[in-house]
């Protein structure tokens, strides 16, 4: 298994997918990094040199993935929140940031669905 930023990369899958599997790179940009790489889209990650691994691991130096991607992306978070941005209060609330409905849906967001209270007969007596 190759390991590629800390992370292990699955042998038998394409190097074009197996690079997904780092946090931070997607399809198109695992694709610039082996042609700059000059690595085929369809070795299997098992068929790589040692010498394009090797290039493979410089390029991604180059890029923020992983923890320093995560770290950033909470910082941008927590600065939305301290500033009382509507993007900072809806993440503060739990509620869907991107202006879904919330009415009928959001339920990951929102959690379970709350039952609304029914008075007995028996009670009112």
């Amino acid at each position: 298994m190759a390991r590629i930023a800390g992370i292990d990369i699955p042998r038998d899958k394409r190097i074009e997918v197996a690079l997904t599997y780092v946090f931070g790179i997607g399809r198109p940009l695992s694709q610039k990094i082996l042609t700059d790489c000059g690595v085929d889209f369809n070795k299997r990650t098992h068929q790589l040199t040692d010498a394009e691994l090797q290039a493979i691991r410089t390029r991604i130096a180059d890029v923020k993935v992983e923890g320093p991607l995560r770290a950033e992306i909470q910082m941008n978070i927590k600065r939305l929140m301290d500033i009382g941005s509507y993007r900072g209060m809806r993440h503060r609330r739990g509620l869907p940031v991107r202006g879904q409905n919330t009415k009928n849906n959001a339920r990951t967001r929102n959690g379970k669905k709350k039952g609304q209270l029914i008075r007995s007969k028996k009670a009112e007596k």
